[in-house]
């Protein structure tokens, strides 16, 4: 049984696709190169072309990949593949917005934990969704600080030495992640409690993340930012 919400001191998150609608930016911009094109593109499919390029061998840290990636999936969507248009949708990124419960919810949960953020994005793009979300963070962990990427263990790895500093483990942490790939398995080999965010609850598919050799059944699991918060304050009663 999962331990109570009450005794952690930490709630490390990941960011892009648990808090940042990246999905929802990608689309946007795609959609909006394809209109300018004369193309309609199908939104889950763009996604589906995403996740098979964006994990090729040859990837670069997120969201500078998306130049390569947007040239590679350029063509089998109908649109130009020009590397102007690759610069246009890693920019957009800065303009990715956060899920409607995202930042309220971090507010509430702030007021009683220390929120860590723990992204694979770089540093650059992390910054603009912390101002999306309106600067939550106790502390942030990001590609460029990290130099590695989850589900990478020596990521966390990181976190567990930062906590140490001000004498706490990873016993104190609830990591909270959409991820099964990138987070919720990982977390659980590394003896972790999570907290599952299942973002696409009403969509088939893993989308644009990629999909995980097995599931792992989370040690908590809500289908939204807001699910999370009410479960603290209603335990808190």
């Amino acid at each position: 049984m999962a331990k109570p919400l009450s005794a952690f001191r930490y709630l490390t998150f990941d960011v892009v696709g648990t808090l940042i609608d990246f999905e929802g930016g990608i689309k946007t911009c795609l959609a909006e190169i394809a209109a300018e094109a004369g193309v309609a593109v199908d939104g889950e499919e763009a996604l589906s072309l995403y996740r098979t390029a964006r994990y090729a061998a040859d990837a670069d840290l997120f969201p500078d990949d998306l130049v390569r990636v947007y040239l590679a999936i350029a063509p089998k969507l109908g649109l130009p593949a020009e590397a102007s248009l690759g610069e246009r949708l890693r920019d957009s990124a800065k303009h990715w917005k956060a899920f409607p419960d995202s930042a309220e919810a971090l507010a509430r949960l702030a007021g009683r934990y220390r929120l860590i953020a723990m992204t694979n994005a770089r540093r650059w793009a992390f910054e603009h969704f912390s101002n999306a979300l309106g600067n939550p963070f106790y502390r942030a962990f990001t590609a460029d600080d990290t130099g590695t990427e989850k589900p990478d263990p020596a990521f966390f790895q990181q976190v567990f030495e930062f906590v140490a500093t001000e004498g706490a483990s990873k016993e104190d942490i609830l990591h909270v992640a959409q991820s099964q790939y990138h987070d919720i398995g990982i977390s659980r080999k590394l003896g972790m409690t999570n907290c599952w965010i299942e973002r696409r609850h009403a969509q088939k598919g893993y989308g644009g993340t990629i999909e995980p050799e097995s599931f792992t059944a989370p040690d908590y699991h809500f289908t939204s930012m807001a699910g999370l918060a009410d479960a603290v304050e209603a335990e808190a009663i």
